[in-house]
């Protein structure tokens, strides 16, 4: 008993971050957060030049663009609340795989197209691992 109470507790010390670590995964988060939601807010206002950008991907049409930008505020809104972080992170995984794979498709240019969705990718999910302890003792990396 008193040495599983020891364990837990060791446990628990390794996996709570400093608060620097837990602010760096917000500013990660943040600008992931941000990028996002601009991205579906263009989507839902049908903008020109979304609907040009999204044209020449083989997605035409207004209703298209605001059907991608309802499902991908969704997704960020559920990455945002910190209750449903890790379901939205897996579903904003899965979005970001349809864009990288739509841009290999079309033959975009690879380190500014194609590997941008895996930028963001990568960042949001580093975002959450250092502001989530759940994360972390699920997923421990160590030095």
């Amino acid at each position: 008993m008193v040495f599983t109470q020891m364990m837990e507790e060791g446990m628990a010390n390794q996996i709570q971050p400093a608060t620097s670590t837990r602010w760096v995964g917000w500013v990660l988060s943040g600008l992931v957060i941000v990028f996002l939601l601009m991205d579906a807010t263009m989507k839902l206002l049908t903008l020109p030049i979304v609907l040009e950008a999204s044209g020449a991907l083989g997605f035409p049409g207004a209703d298209m663009a605001r059907a991608l930008g309802i499902l991908l505020l969704i997704c960020t809104l559920l990455y945002v609340a910190p209750q449903t972080a890790v379901l939205g992170a897996i579903l904003l995984t899965g979005f970001l795989g349809g864009a990288v794979a739509t841009h290999v498709r079309v033959g975009s240019p690879l380190f500014t197209h194609v590997l941008f969705g895996v930028y963001l990718g990568v960042m949001l999910w580093a975002g959450l691992y250092l502001r989530d302890s759940r994360l972390r003792a699920l997923v421990p990396i160590s030095t």
